[in-house]
């Protein structure tokens, strides 16, 4: 008979201290994922992200003067959707429609047979300066600001110039909206120096609605809202301070 090889023997590994193994393991922000948990907390946002919403939590944080706070008093859908549902029909031209409009004109004034379109059509102003030569005038009838210009001391004062002239304004949700208006990708302001015949009366009802709103300036101070741990924290203060004090009463007694 045959003898069978020896069996060879497993000779152990020694680690090597300079590269240890470590297993996998499944907590977060380590080698694998766990199913089912929301990580977005984690994830590395973007800076401007960030820095939203910094600006964000500070706002809630900090004390906000009257004169910031009063763009957090902004009108509610319906009434946006009723001031926004005006403001359409008084778009601006378009270049293409203004080109063809003077040439119109040109035309008619060197005794062609095209026919003059008559005058320019009452729309939109918008701009922040042309808006606040027209507010200083008085030819603005109603005047719209954005609540989220940045940086917001543009138009900080623009309210208190509409009370002082007398000017109805109203402050609403997005500058994107109103630029929508304008043709443009954002707008700070637009105004309303006239309207058509047939919309005096809802103009009417809009100014006096939004001077019931917005005609006395905002004397509240805004923020001063700590995070949960903070309240939680400063609740603990006040109770153990409130035993404190009964000890000391029960004490007199």
């Amino acid at each position: 008979m045959t003898k069978s090889a020896p069996a060879t023997k497993k000779v152990a590994s020694v680690p090597n201290p300079l590269f240890p193994s470590t297993p996998k393991s499944t907590r977060i922000g380590t080698d694998v994922r766990p199913q089912g948990r929301d990580l977005s907390r984690f994830v590395r946002w973007p800076r401007y992200v960030r820095l939203q919403r910094q600006k964000k939590i500070l706002l809630q944080r900090l004390k906000v003067p009257p004169a910031l706070q009063q763009f957090k008093k902004t009108l509610n859908k319906n009434q946006a959707a009723e001031l926004f549902k005006l403001l359409e029909k008084y778009k601006p031209e378009t270049e293409d429609a203004k080109k063809a409009r003077l040439e119109a004109e040109g035309a008619a004034s060197k005794g062609k047979e095209a026919k003059p379109t008559g005058e320019a059509p009452v729309v939109l102003k918008y701009g922040l300066k042309h808006v606040t030569t027209l507010v200083e005038n008085k030819k603005a009838k109603l005047v719209i600001i954005a609540h989220d210009v940045d940086p917001i001391e543009l138009v900080v004062w623009l309210p208190a110039l509409c009370r002082k002239m007398d000017v109805p304004f109203a402050i609403v949700k997005g500058k994107g909206r109103l630029g929508v208006l304008t043709h443009k990708k954002n707008a700070a302001v637009v105004a309303l120096t006239g309207v058509k015949k047939e919309d005096e009366a809802k103009l009417k009802s809009l100014q006096e609605s939004f001077k019931g709103m917005f005609d006395a300036p905002e004397r509240k101070w805004g923020g001063g809202l700590m995070g949960l741990k903070t309240q939680a924290k400063l609740l603990k203060r006040a109770q153990q301070l409130e035993i404190e004090e009964k000890k000391k009463a029960d004490a007199r007694r």
